[in-house]
């Protein structure tokens, strides 16, 4: 709960940071006994092992500890409001 419900309330995110029906998904199953970093100094992009899912806004950006090229994500405001990107 500190790591999601108190952090959400914190920053007055009032749709996130609690698994609840009508909230925001973004979860992460790990598999406790096979999380390994990977990443070195020489290549800090590859990924850790033992992350066997992740759900950002309820996709799939990883499934069964592959990337799925979901681009779900989008930036938070402070407060719930909807973010608008600025035009070019």
């Amino acid at each position: 709960r500190s790591m999601t419900g108190l952090a959400a309330d914190f920053l007055r995110l009032p749709d996130r940071g609690y698994v609840r029906e009508g909230m925001k998904a973004d979860i992460v199953v790990l598999d406790p006994d096979g999380i390994y970093d990977r990443a070195t100094y020489e290549e800090p992009q590859v990924f850790s092992e033992g992350t066997v899912h992740v759900l950002v806004n309820g996709q799939f950006a990883i499934r069964d500890g592959e990337a799925t090229g979901a681009l779900a994500g989008r930036p938070l405001v402070r407060g719930g409001g909807e973010w608008v990107p600025p035009e070019p």
